[in-house]
């Protein structure tokens, strides 16, 4: 049996107060080891450094708070408000999931179909993006958008989740995944978020 130093000791410091008899005894529980952090991969510029260097004026937010309120802001309203009346700052802060997957609060509460949640974070300075419009059935906000830039009909949000998507979520009655299917016809499996 191999042992890791953590056990070793433990075993050991065991047996000095417990005496011998600790050291045939069953094998000490251990915490389940803690879930991986992510570490940001070495990167080397190949190609020239910009000519504007940022200015440091003040801390970066801690990424487990951010994570936390994009968590949060997933499904539970209260702990939103509770962190954003902590640190206002949080109301734009995003959070890369890993490969560009990034993610806001509002992209959080859209994707999952949280009104509530998207309107207080709107109200708290929020910038509205064209998933969240599409979410709250927003039409003319939508058409806007893509009158602006026709290739958003084909532009993916958090996770990947489409207009479409979002549109499944909208309570509008059906209006505005029916403007985006008149654009776009897509075959949808039934949104998991949607509610009944």
């Amino acid at each position: 049996m191999a042992w890791s130093r953590r056990q070793f000791t433990i075993t050991c410091a065991s047996s000095v107060v417990l005496g011998a008899d600790a050291l045939t005894a069953a094998e000490p529980e251990l915490a389940p080891p803690p879930t991986p952090v992510p570490v940001e991969p070495p990167f080397v510029r190949d190609y020239p450094k910009p000519s504007f260097t940022p200015s440091w004026r003040r801390s970066p937010l801690p990424r487990l708070l951010v994570q936390d309120f994009v968590i949060f802001a997933h499904s539970d309203l209260p702990m939103v408000q509770r962190l954003l009346t902590r640190q206002p700052a949080l109301v734009n802060a995003t959070i890369d999931w890993g490969g560009g997957d990034w993610e806001s609060a509002l992209g959080a509460a859209s994707h999952m179909g949280r009104r509530d949640i998207a309107e207080y974070l709107l109200a708290h300075g929020a910038r509205i993006d064209i998933f969240c419009a599409t979410m709250m059935g927003l039409i003319d906000v939508v058409k806007t958008f893509l009158t602006l830039q026709p290739a958003l009909i084909d532009a993916k949000g958090p996770h990947g989740f489409t207009l479409h998507f979002h549109a499944q979520l909208a309570d509008d009655g059906g209006k505005i995944l029916d403007f985006l299917q008149s654009i776009k016809k897509v075959d949808l499996p039934p949104n998991p978020f949607r509610k009944k």
